[in-house]
């Protein structure tokens, strides 16, 4: 199969494989220990965000401020958290049609990308036995400005020596999305159309990621 594509970057929460809950639950243990409000409706909107972003968020919602300190060792409690969570994962939490994608991308010879806020990104494609699908992985520690900042993709594309026009990112994200789009590349957005309104086509699931239909 022939594509006019040339390389395919995926993100990897919501789209590889969902940490979305491994993520929620760390968070929550968090805002609770500061006293702030959380729940799953205002965990949405963590979506796509780095750590320290997200951190400001929650905290936002605290009764007092913190210093900058306080702010990486409440981020490093949470992290620490996640870590034991995701350690639990194993190669039958990738979502259905992951991998058979990543396999459909690399049988049309094209360059397969990773670009992750999350610090842990290596970590999990381990622990789903995924890593050596990728040719390049780009996460958190790699860029100064994360999604919606289109820094990410365009980390991705020049790793992988490619035009960012001739590129295809999936994500399931509105900053995601946002961040494919600013790169200049074709954005398959995974999830509501109402959501992903900035994505060139929207697919519900991945099991619906088809090569051929871009």
């Amino acid at each position: 199969m022939t594509s006019r594509f040339k390389a395919v970057i995926f993100d990897l929460d919501g789209v590889i494989t969902d940490t979305a809950h491994y993520h929620y639950l760390a968070w929550k243990r968090l805002a609770d220990s500061v006293d702030a409000p959380f729940d799953e409706a205002f965990n949405e909107q963590l979506k796509g965000v780095d750590r320290m972003g997200s951190l400001d968020l929650i905290l936002a919602r605290a009764p007092r401020t913190y210093t900058p300190e306080e702010k990486r060792a409440l981020a490093d409690a949470k992290n620490t958290h996640y870590q034991e969570l995701i350690a639990t994962m194993t190669p039958d939490d990738l979502l259905p049609g992951a991998l058979r994608a990543l396999e459909e991308v690399r049988a049309a010879g094209l360059h397969i990308g990773l670009a992750s806020v999350s610090r842990n990104a290596f970590t999990v494609l381990d622990r789903l036995g995924i890593r050596d699908r990728f040719d390049d992985v780009v996460d958190a520690a790699t860029i100064v400005n994360g999604k919606p900042d289109p820094e990410i993709f365009l980390t991705a594309a020049a790793h992988l020596g490619v035009d960012p026009g001739d590129c295809l990112g999936v994500e399931d994200a509105a900053a995601g999305v946002a961040s494919i789009k600013d790169a200049g590349m074709f954005a398959v957005g995974v999830g509501s159309p109402d959501v992903l309104h900035r994505a060139d086509r929207v697919i519900p699931s991945m099991e619906a990621f088809r090569l051929q239909d871009y």
